[in-house]
C-alpha cells in the first residue's frame, strides 16, 4: 500500500496550524509531504520539508514551483484578501499541472440558513464575513475541472490541545465567563477524524463536496458544559448568548458523499477522545 501511494507529492498550506499540522502528521509517513509555516519556530526551520510562507508578503507560486505537488491541501488562515490571491495562484497552478486541490471550508458557508442542517448540494449563503470568504474560494475552485477539487466543509473541530479548548482553559484560569449559545444546534468533529478522512479522500481519489460533521446534532450549550465537566472541577461562569429566540442550525451533514462507517463520528466519540 505504502509503495504505490508514494507517487503523490502533497503540499499543505498552513501546516503549522492546528488542523494543518495534524494532517501533516497523518500523511507524512505515506507521501512525500511538504508544508508551510508562518511564524519561525525551531522544529519547522529544521524540517527540510517545511517552507516559511507569509501570506501577505510571499508569492505561493515560488513554493508550488519548488515542491511541484500533485495534491495541494489548503488549511490557510489569515488576511482574507491575501488568501484570495493565494488561492487564485493555486487554482492557476492546478489547472496547468493537473494537481488536485483539497480545500478546508466551513459550516459558516451556510450561516444565513438557520432553520435546518445543510447538505452538500444546498446553496451556500452566509451573513458573516468569514462565511462569505469561504464561499468565494469555494466558487473559485468549483470552476476547475471537477475531478481536481475536493471541498471539505467542517463544523467545529476539537482535539486534545485544540485552540478552542486552550481558550476555554484560559478563560477558566482568568475566572472569566465562557460563552454558550443555548439556541445553536450544531455538529462537531475531531482533528484525528478529519486527518483520516483527508487520507481516505486522497487514497480513493475522491472529489466533490464533503460534509465532515458528526452524524448527530448537539446543542452548543450542552456540548460546552460536557467539555467543562471533562477539563475542570471548578464552577465555571457561563454567559448565555441568545442571537435568536428560536433554535438556529449551523450543521453540515452528508447526504450524497457519505464516507465509510469507520470514517464517520458521533459527538459522544468526540467527548470520549477529549477525556483521554
Amino acid at each position: 500500500m505504502k509503495k504505490n501511494l508514494s507517487k503523490h507529492k502533497v503540499l499543505i498550506l498552513g501546516a503549522s496550524g492546528f488542523i494543518g499540522n495534524a494532517i501533516y502528521k497523518e500523511l507524512g509517513p505515506y507521501f512525500k509531504t511538504f508544508g508551510t509555516y508562518r511564524t519561525p519556530k525551531k522544529e519547522f526551520e529544521n524540517n527540510k520539508q517545511f517552507f516559511q510562507y507569509n501570506l501577505e508578503e510571499d508569492d505561493v507560486y515560488e513554493i508550488l514551483e519548488a515542491t511541484r505537488p500533485s495534491i495541494i491541501i489548503s488549511t490557510l488562515r489569515g488576511d482574507f484578501h491575501a488568501q484570495t490571491i493565494a488561492h487564485q495562484h493555486v487554482a492557476e497552478y492546478a489547472l496547468d499541472s493537473g494537481s488536485k486541490i483539497i480545500f478546508l471550508s466551513s459550516a459558516n458557508a451556510f450561516d444565513a440558513y438557520s432553520k435546518y442542517p445543510s447538505y452538500e448540494l444546498d446553496k451556500t449563503l452566509s451573513h458573516s464575513i468569514y462565511g462569505h470568504f469561504k464561499i468565494k474560494i469555494e466558487n473559485m475552485l468549483l470552476r476547475l475541472p471537477k475531478t481536481q477539487v475536493a471541498i471539505l466543509r467542517l463544523p467545529m473541530v476539537f482535539g486534545t490541545n485544540c485552540p478552542r479548548i486552550q481558550e476555554i482553559k484560559q478563560l477558566i484560569a482568568d475566572d472569566a465567563s465562557v460563552e454558550i449559545f443555548p439556541n445553536l444546534i450544531m455538529n462537531v468533529t475531531l482533528d484525528k477524524k478529519v486527518t483520516q478522512q483527508v487520507h481516505y479522500i486522497i487514497n480513493r481519489n475522491k472529489y466533490g463536496i464533503f460534509h465532515l460533521g458528526s452524524t448527530d446534532l448537539v446543542h452548543h450549550d450542552e456540548f460546552v458544559k460536557h467539555i467543562l465537566d471533562i477539563i475542570t472541577e471548578k464552577k465555571v461562569l457561563l454567559k448565555h448568548v441568545y442571537t435568536t429566540n428560536e433554535d438556529r442550525y449551523l450543521a453540515v451533514l452528508p447526504k450524497f458523499n457519505k464516507l465509510p462507517k469507520h470514517l464517520q463520528i458521533t459527538s459522544d466519540k468526540v467527548l470520549e477522545e477529549l477525556q483521554k
